[in-house]
């Protein structure tokens, strides 16, 4: 009776997480291959799990716990085991389905210009739910000026200063301390800072995956676009400009690289009737992502059309990365309508360019400053 009360009691006490914190593997020197996975594990038991520091996957607790025995190079019987007795399933099926998520991880592993983010569920899960000890991604702005080419006004009202290069560093060095993986360099215009291949490559030496979203005019120059490259940079999001040859030779250059590339284009009323037919274009040139956002709600039923377009095309839409500052001045958002975008908070932050840290973009609610402040303090704001 004790023996079957034993089991009774086992079969409904909810599974234990993994413990929580950062695991690491690196392949051994005979690897043609020379990979490294850093796995990070939440307490509710969900993680993230970063490829090459270039693809970060999403796990809910069954995947993150088979990424644990992964990175710990578990054999696939020894692993299947312990799922049998955590779980109480069938070995043959737990066998099957470690080694089916160890094919897909080693997939992964082989495929160049992968999507930066990825959510990998063995039983679907809301991304960015559930308790997290950190955000998944900082979104840096480096600095508000803009191209002089411009004709708008250089956002720099509601920052006195901006960081320096050691500065920034610290502030990457203290996002990774914390258990971020995932830096976004963005502005204003970031390829304006001197420093941007010093400071992506001092990201890329911590192990974080990196990303940068920039108008691309200036990686029309080959030269440029490969100091950037040489960085390990993972991702580019061009903020498109199709009446600037420069935008269409930059988007060229940097399509035929081992970078993941997507295009961001604004709706508005002077291009409604013409993006469709860009998009169109974008998809022919090779296009595999793209990112849509619209200045006013007005055209909220053209962009939807437009995203349905593009899913028929079957392009990647990126929804949850931001857009320099360019026709907006931060200090006059406080009054427009900001549409939140799940994870705004949570899964991101937003840095300006003097360390002040805000919720997301366009939240105009200070945190704290990265530089001065306790992590603890910011995340708990």
């Amino acid at each position: 009776m004790t023996s079957k009360m034993n089991s009774l009691r086992r079969l409904f006490t909810p599974i234990k997480p993994i413990p929580s914190g950062i695991y690491h593997y690196i392949s051994p020197p005979d690897d043609p291959r020379n990979y490294r996975m850093h796995l990070r594990l939440e307490p509710e038991g969900n993680g993230v799990l970063i490829i090459n520091a270039s693809t970060i996957l999403h796990l809910n607790q069954t995947a993150a716990e088979y990424a644990y025995y992964l990175v710990k190079n578990e054999p696939v019987e020894q692993a299947a085991h312990k799922m049998v007795e955590r779980y109480h399933v069938d070995l043959e099926q737990a066998i099957n389905d470690y080694q089916e998520f160890v094919d897909r991880i080693q997939t992964l592993i082989n495929t160049p210009d992968l999507d930066p983010v990825t959510f990998l569920d063995l039983d679907r899960i809301r991304p960015f739910t559930g308790h997290i000890t950190a955000p998944y991604r900082l979104d840096c702005a480096l600095t508000y000026r803009i191209p002089e080419r411009t004709t708008e006004t250089a956002l720099i009202k509601r920052v006195d200063r901006e960081l320096d290069t050691i500065e920034w560093k610290s502030v990457f060095d203290k996002a990774w301390s914390a258990g971020i993986p995932h830096i976004i360099f963005t502005g204003g215009e970031p390829t304006l800072r001197d420093d941007l291949p010093e400071l992506i490559a001092h990201a890329e030496s911590n192990d974080q995956v990196t990303g940068l979203i920039s108008d691309g005019l200036r990686l029309s120059e080959r030269d440029y676009l490969d100091s950037l490259l040489q960085t390990g940079l993972d991702h580019l999001m061009i903020i498109f400009q199709p009446d600037n040859e420069a935008a269409w030779d930059a988007l060229e250059n940097s399509l035929v690289e081992d970078l993941f590339v997507a295009v961001h284009l604004t709706l508005d009323d002077k291009n409604k009737d013409e993006l469709a037919g860009l998009i169109d274009q974008l998809a022919e040139r090779g296009v595999k992502a793209i990112s849509l956002s619209a200045h006013d709600q007005s055209l909220y039923g053209v962009l939807e059309k437009l995203r349905s377009q593009v899913a028929d095309l079957t392009l990647e839409l990126v929804w949850n990365l931001p857009v320099p500052y360019s026709t907006f001045n931060p200090v006059d958002l406080e009054t427009e309508l900001i549409e939140q975008i799940e994870g705004e908070g949570r899964a991101w932050l937003y840095v300006e360019p003097d360390g002040d840290v805000l919720p997301a973009q366009g939240v105009n609610r200070v945190l704290g400053n990265i530089l001065s402040d306790n992590w603890d303090h910011i995340w708990k704001g």
